[in-house]
């Protein structure tokens, strides 16, 4: 009887899902805002302290890791190869690699009517993201492609085959998300109204995660033309009000419905420019930026337009704005009651989070690509020379540690129980402390 206990204990445990604190299953996290519920992560490192394992990658991308408990996802460009990679999260090994298409970045085309990579990145800026079972990898070329975990390819299709030649200005870089069986990807481009008859189209568009045909797919008009049109953002999954998919770029910000496409509402005039910075969610509030350092703004999910069948919100939505160094690049977190932010120049800022009330700015060393993340009480600044600045997620500043790499680190961190993932150009560095 003690050994069918203990069989069928191991049965449900097998079966039982990975926890959070296990998984960063996407660009930004289990809830795409950043924040990370794991604990045991070492706030001291370098070269030769507190790295468990540095993986040596193929050529070099700017995408973030998908983990999922021992699998860690990573895509690549070497040359013209396309490459999604599985790493084994105990030995900082490569367990598979698989070609997954063939394109070179343009560099030198016309910032009109087609792409020109930005030369900060390359076709693997898209973050993989998975379920535990598939992975699903987007590249600045338009593939879209699903594989199990090992490595056997699902499906594969091409967005700019599917609907058209990308036509935003400096290289498609917008990750994809999963929800209830689909793959939801963003596509927002220049519209190119004044040089064309047909407008370049914009879209948000479902797939099955299954088989990849198309579920669903919504065109995105706004009153945004030529590059305020861009944005490289990644679609924000909320449940609360309701599952709600979050879209900043355009100059605007929209909600739509995950499972159908259906727009729920919309807030335009947000003009700044094109979108690096992605929206992020706390207190029941979305804050995101403008566009092109502009303001950083707070908007509630009070649905105060719907209530009169109205899906258009005003202005007068939005709780507050700061207008002052906002980030053009990197992604703002929540921690309680705060909010952070670090300019691409090193200024870092802490917000009230319910009121916009300024606590503190404080300069960082270096430039800033990647986006903050935040984990038991504190914030990791990472900035684009390898150095990660530690402080507590409180509305004081204080350095708790400052901690150089030697490498170039534009890719956001990722996090799981007691491991830090940083990635750099050359290699994946996995951070923690040896016996933990």
């Amino acid at each position: 009887m003690l050994v069918r206990l203990f069989l069928l204990s191991l049965c449900v445990l097998s079966v039982l899902p990975a926890s959070a604190n296990d998984t960063w299953p996407q660009w930004r996290g289990p809830e795409g805002t950043g924040v990370s519920k794991a604990t045991g992560l070492p706030i001291i490192w370098n070269d030769t302290q507190n790295i468990l394992w540095k993986c040596p990658l193929p050529a070099w991308g700017t995408s973030t890791p998908a983990i999922w408990k021992e699998a860690i996802f990573v895509t690549s460009q070497s040359d013209d190869k396309l490459l999604l990679l599985r790493i084994d999260a105990k030995k900082g090994e490569i367990v598979w690699q698989r070609e997954v298409g063939r394109a070179k970045e343009p560099r030198e085309a016309p910032k009109r009517s087609t792409q020109k990579f930005h030369n900060l990145h390359n076709l693997a800026s898209p973050s993989p993201v998975t379920d535990g079972n598939n992975v699903v990898c987007h590249f600045g070329n338009g593939e879209l492609a699903c594989f199990d975990f090992d490595g056997k390819e699902i499906w594969k299709r091409n967005l700019q085959t599917d609907y058209g030649q990308y036509s935003i200005w400096w290289g498609h870089a917008n990750s994809p998300v999963l929800y209830q069986g689909m793959v939801i990807s963003v596509c927002m481009q220049d519209s190119l109204t004044d040089l064309q008859q047909k407008p370049a189209e914009s879209y948000v568009v479902a797939h099955d995660l299954r088989d990849g045909h198309v579920k669903w797919k919504t065109p995105r008009t706004t009153d945004a033309n030529a590059e305020q049109c861009d944005s490289y953002t990644t679609p924000l999954l909320i449940s609360a009000g309701g599952p709600q998919l979050i879209v900043m770029g355009g100059n605007q910000l929209d909600s739509y419905d995950p499972a159908s496409g259906k727009l729920k509402w919309f807030l335009p005039g947000l003009i700044g420019g094109r979108t690096v910075t992605g929206p992020t969610f706390g207190h029941d509030t979305i804050y995101t930026t403008r566009g092109m350092r502009g303001p950083m703004v707070a908007v509630p999910l009070a649905d105060t337009a719907q209530r009169d069948g109205n899906m258009k919100r005003d202005r007068d939505d939005i709780l507050w704005s700061a207008s002052e160094g906002t980030p053009d690049s990197c992604s703002l977190v929540v921690w309680s009651e705060w909010l952070y932010a670090v300019s691409d120049d090193g200024i870092a800022r802490c917000f009230e989070a319910r009121t916009g009330h300024l606590q503190w700015k404080q300069r960082l060393k270096g430039n800033y690509k990647a986006s903050p993340v935040a984990c038991e009480g504190r914030i990791f600044f990472l900035n684009a020379s390898g150095l990660c600045t530690v402080i507590p997620a409180t509305n004081r500043f204080d350095r708790l540690a400052e901690n150089q790499l030697s490498d170039e680190t534009l890719a956001s961190p990722a996090i799981t129980d007691r491991r830090l993932y940083i990635r750099g150009k050359g290699n994946l560095y996995c951070i923690g402390v040896a016996g933990r």
